[in-house]
């Protein structure tokens, strides 16, 4: 994936489908009734800081929520969509499955996990249209 290929100047976050081996990482989120979705599994990435790119946004995030650092080049696949704040991205990409020692948990959320990609797409705690982005970058990869 080419980083120049990625300038939004106006999406407001971006989320990583993270495969460890065969697995995503999945955190769960905070049960706090004043944030979205709360006590649901999620996806590492969040919000835009200042002017970052979208692989700038999901990288950083990644890294303050599960304390790995991921170069640009391992993101496989990316795809916009609008979500409920406006643009959005979203993010593929593939490590090996010992750099699940290498997490060290952030302090947002209530704990992260390894799940098999089709337990997340049935899971009644994934957060809807995140399971309809995954089952998507799925079907590419197929």
């Amino acid at each position: 994936m080419q980083e120049t290929a990625i300038t939004d100047p106006d999406f407001v976050g971006a989320k990583l489908v993270l495969f460890l081996g065969q697995d995503l990482a999945v955190i769960l989120r905070d049960a706090r009734p004043d944030i979205p979705w709360p006590g649901r599994l999620d996806l590492p990435g969040g919000g835009r800081e200042g002017t970052e790119s979208p692989s700038d946004c999901v990288l950083r995030e990644t890294h303050e929520e599960l304390g790995l650092v991921i170069t640009p080049d391992t993101l496989c696949w990316s795809r916009r969509f609008i979500g409920r704040s406006g643009p959005v991205w979203f993010f593929a990409a593939h490590l090996d499955a010992a750099r699940a020692q290498d997490v060290v948990f952030g302090d947002e959320g209530q704990s992260w996990h390894l799940m098999p990609p089709h337990h997340y797409l049935t899971d009644p705690l994934a957060i809807p249209h995140f399971q309809d982005r995954l089952r998507l970058y799925l079907s590419v990869m197929d």
